[in-house]
């Protein structure tokens, strides 16, 4: 009865699969010639299911089986065109909307264990005593131990006023603890920071770390604020750094805060007739003469390009940094049945003057598929409202130029392995008080400590070395022939020990800097941890406010 279900549902998959991309097939060239490749391709990949269903030894998945299927298919477009599950529609739609119930928290998945990554100020978890490191052990009496973090979102997120039981584990102490939260309704905020700087406290500064639902809002919200404490503002820093992007209807709303109604910010263009869109600004804005700079890095990205794009094009702000990502790929997402969806990528968008600044060219693969930049020779020029010259295929190059050092392999391993997190979490559980957030600032003696508990990490074999040198030990292992080569094997890892040291050692400031920010993250949450990185060097953010409080300079870089 299983088999003959199976079977039927697969039938009606497959007829639907077969019909559906007929209107799109017509307008190929070749109709016939590509109707019959999908149909052939379709056939084939049913016969392979069935048989896999009807002899092969173990039972299959025939749901986790799909999604590998669809997600090696769609891995040799770009990395934007995804499929998504049901809880993956979920977390979209959180992401479109900037809302969801539930108890405040995000997760990360480490040594099979799920981890609290970060406590929202004010939330449910927060109220209740979550912390960054705990671990957690169940939810609704349900073990979370090899849950992924989308099975943990479906677990954790629920209607307002509903309650949820959690157990969890101090991370440090190892005690246990039972805890029963109520859900609300969690916004998440797009702006963590915003504040006046400058020698005047005349300049509005505003962080904007992501475009979900109501980034505009929130932008919008936060110049107000600022603008009620100091109603003689003399500009305003945006700051886009780290930025992913998200939402295009957000990036034309915070480009309106700055342009007059009706003026383009963006056009898409895509195969379909449907994807050739104009977007203009369709409100009033919140000023369309205070001086502005755009803070991007190579970070900045999709969103966060389009509004710095618009605002260099029309010449109504000054971009500072490093060139941005180069994302101009438009997706859109599209319902494929049973509550799941396709992420895929229909369009490129344009800034005012008319260029895409999309810097990897995923239609023109090499031949081991990696892909290439668009090379500085096929890049075209185009000119800004008041004449000046910029390129696209390459991001948004600023106007002023401010090199941004990026973390080196050690570094990188620090963070991506979270031995900069779980010092952290170490130091919140002793220490009860720290300094103000932008005054807090770790020293000699704690950099000591940090590399006395290093060294009782497993830190050598997580950097690329040490894995090489892991795998060479149980290469040799298995082949009996480590006893010959021990000795220079130790040698080797001796070497590599004071290698990783010396480089520590050289990296002493950026890796007190990191620490600082995550551990006053601790205390002051999100807000507070923008605000310390903020307090250390930033020449960046001083350039943006050295332009700003020089009229003159500032108009000259538009000119």
């Amino acid at each position: 009865m299983k088999a003959l279900q199976y079977h039927r549902l697969l039938f009606v998959l497959l007829i639907s699969l077969c019909f559906q991309p007929l209107q799109s097939v017509a307008q190929s060239d070749d109709p016939t010639g590509q109707y019959f490749e999908i149909s052939k391709s379709l056939e084939i990949f049913g016969n392979v299911f069935k048989e896999l269903n009807q002899s092969y030894v173990n039972p299959i998945q025939p749901g986790k089986m799909t999604k590998a299927g669809i997600n090696a298919m769609l891995a040799g477009l770009d990395p934007y065109t995804n499929f998504f599950t049901e809880a993956d529609a979920e977390n979209f739609r959180i992401h479109a909307s900037g809302q969801y119930g539930g108890i405040g928290i995000v997760t990360r998945t480490e040594d099979s264990n799920l981890v609290v990554d970060e406590v929202f100020e004010k939330s449910p978890a927060d109220k209740a005593g979550l912390h960054p490191g705990d671990i957690l052990l169940s939810v609704n009496g349900q073990d979370l131990k090899g849950k992924s973090n989308d099975e943990m979102d479906i677990l954790m997120q629920g209607d307002k006023g509903s309650t949820l039981s959690l157990q969890i584990k101090n991370p440090v102490s190892g005690a246990e603890k039972n805890l029963s939260i109520v859900r609300a309704v969690i916004t998440i905020s797009n702006v963590p920071y915003a504040s006046l700087l400058g020698k005047n406290k005349d300049i509005a500064y505003v962080s904007l770390s992501q475009f979900m639902g109501h980034a505009s809002d929130d932008v919008h919200r936060a110049l107000d604020s600022l603008k009620k404490v100091q109603p003689n503002l003399k500009g305003v820093i945006l700051d886009l750094r780290d930025n992913p992007g998200g939402l295009l209807k957000e990036a034309v709303r915070i480009c309106n805060l700055f342009l007059p109604e009706g003026q383009v910010v963006v056009t898409t263009k895509g195969k379909n007739e449907n994807w050739q869109q104009v977007f203009a600004t369709t409100g009033q804005p919140w000023n369309t003469d205070i001086p502005v700079a755009v803070l991007v890095n190579h970070h900045s990205a999709s969103a966060s390009e389009i509004v710095a794009g618009t605002m260099q094009d029309l010449d109504r702000g000054v971009i500072i940094g490093t060139r941005s990502f180069g994302k101009g790929l438009v997706q859109q997402v599209r319902p494929v049945g049973f509550n799941t969806s396709l992420k895929l990528t229909v369009a490129h968008y344009y800034t005012p003057s008319g260029r895409c600044i999309q810097a990897l060219d995923y239609a023109h693969r090499n031949e081991d598929g990696s892909v290439s930049k668009i090379p500085d020779s096929l890049q075209n020029s185009f000119k800004t409202k008041n004449g000046r010259i910029v390129k696209d295929g390459g991001g948004i190059q600023p106007d002023i130029f401010i090199p941004e050092e990026e973390p080196g392999a050690l570094l990188q391993t620090l963070i991506n392995k979270n031995f900069l997190f779980n010092y952290a979490t170490r130091y919140y559980y002793s220490h009860p008080n720290i300094a103000p957030a932008e005054a807090f600032k770790l020293g000699q003696n704690d950099f000591t400590d940090f590399k006395n508990w290093l060294a009782q990490q497993d830190f050598q074999a997580q950097t690329k070395e040490g894995a090489l040198l892991q795998q060479f030990k149980k290469e040799a292992e298995a082949e009996k022939r480590f006893t010959e080569v021990q000795p220079e094997y130790q040698a080797l890892s001796q070497k590599l020990k004071a290698n990783n040291a010396k480089a520590l050692d050289t990296q002493q400031q950026s890796v007190l800097d990191l620490l600082s920010t995550e551990i006053a993250g601790r205390y002051y949450y999100q807000k507070g941890a923008t605000l310390n990185r903020l307090s250390q060097d930033d020449p960046t953010l001083k350039k943006a406010l050295e332009i700003l409080s020089e009229p003159k300079a500032y108009e000259k870089l538009l000119k």
